[in-house]
């Protein structure tokens, strides 16, 4: 939700976006996903703008995202021609340990490169990693794609038209806002902008270097025969994004302690449905940790205890979540366990 918020806040008042003959347009490209907080309602947006969905004609009876796609290729495109806007920072959010992140689609437009080194050297000593998703196959066909000149900055939903950029920051799960993840996206936006701004003053910009990570290839999940994911990420792996994977090296097998769950738990509830008790003062915020036969659960309304007659201690999570309410969940029960993982090498290319 960062991007979401940094664009509607920016839709009322531009103020701080606004460059001396720059034309910016903050725009949420996919308000109905945003209004459901959902990553999509029919098909995924940042896969919509193909040049086949783009020029058809009948678009009534389409998936919304491709009519939305139309629509936004109309008002910022049309998709390469000379009328589309010169720049579109996409902004996206990301459940992986990113940072901040800037996607760019060429390693040939050196405008854009310029922009990228200015921004990286503005955000010292904030890291601001570079994706290049140049590549014959494995293309993006986002919101961006309608500029002359794509950047993504990674928060979903949302986009800021002028070129095409993607910029991407992690790690926020979806539907959230983190405060370092919204400051940092604001502060790249910002960069961006100053750069546009200098460089249509006439600033000259040095020859310069800029360290790039090239897409090179998918790699899905282990699978069993019914297409069922059958590993996980390494827990030596995860959180890992930007550092080296070497070829060959062994990961050692190890033990994941893992909760397991068992079953939803309702509060309890009068004759006519209505929640009667609530959770148990001693119980609240003590999400992974023991619940043990005889503890206090739940509070009723005048006072009296319910406790927990299971047979076996259990670890609650999601205790008192308010977005479960109306799920009729007071929390989940789960039970605690551990796998273990087998050792895996990274087989050499």
């Amino acid at each position: 939700m960062s991007g979401v918020t940094l664009v509607n806040q920016w839709i009322k008042n531009a103020t701080e976006i606004q460059r001396p003959g720059v034309q910016i347009k903050p725009f949420i490209t996919n308000p109905r996903a945003v209004e459901k907080c959902t990553r999509y309602i029919d098909t995924d947006l940042n896969r919509a703008f193909t040049t086949e969905n783009l020029s058809t004609e009948k678009i009534e009876d389409l998936p919304y995202e491709v009519r939305r796609a139309h629509e936004i290729n109309r008002l910022f495109g049309p998709k390469g021609s000379q009328d589309a806007y010169d720049v579109i920072f996409d902004l996206h959010n990301t459940t992986s340990n990113m940072g901040g992140t800037l996607i760019l689609e060429s390693s040939k437009d050196h405008c854009i490169l310029q922009m990228v080194h200015y921004v990286q050297n503005a955000l010292i000593p904030i890291s601001c990693y570079v994706l290049l998703t140049e590549h014959p196959t494995l293309r993006y066909a986002a919101s961006r794609s309608v500029a002359k000149c794509p950047i993504v900055i990674f928060t979903c939903f949302t986009s800021l038209f002028f070129h095409l950029s993607g910029v991407e920051v992690g790690p926020q799960p979806h539907g959230t806002i983190r405060g370092d993840v919204l400051y940092t996206m604001k502060r790249i936006i910002k960069h961006a902008l100053d750069f546009i701004q200098l460089f249509n003053e006439g600033k000259e910009f040095s020859p310069c270097t800029v360290n790039v990570y090239r897409l090179s290839e998918s790699v899905d999940f282990p699978r069993d025969k019914d297409g069922n994911i059958s590993a996980m990420i390494h827990t030596d792996l995860q959180d890992r994004d930007w550092q080296a994977l070497n070829p060959g090296k062994e990961f050692s097998p190890c033990t994941v302690n893992v909760y397991r769950l068992s079953e939803s738990v309702d509060f309890p509830r009068d004759k006519d449905g209505n929640i009667s008790a609530m959770i148990h003062t001693d119980l609240q915020d003590r999400d992974w940790q023991a619940l043990n036969p005889g503890d206090p659960m739940f509070l009723t309304f005048d006072g009296r205890t319910i406790p927990y007659e299971g047979d076996s201690t259990v670890y609650p999570t999601f205790i008192n979540e308010a977005a479960y309410y109306e799920k009729q969940q007071a929390f989940v029960i789960t039970r605690k366990e551990t796998l273990t993982v087998k050792g895996i090498r990274v087989s050499q290319a």
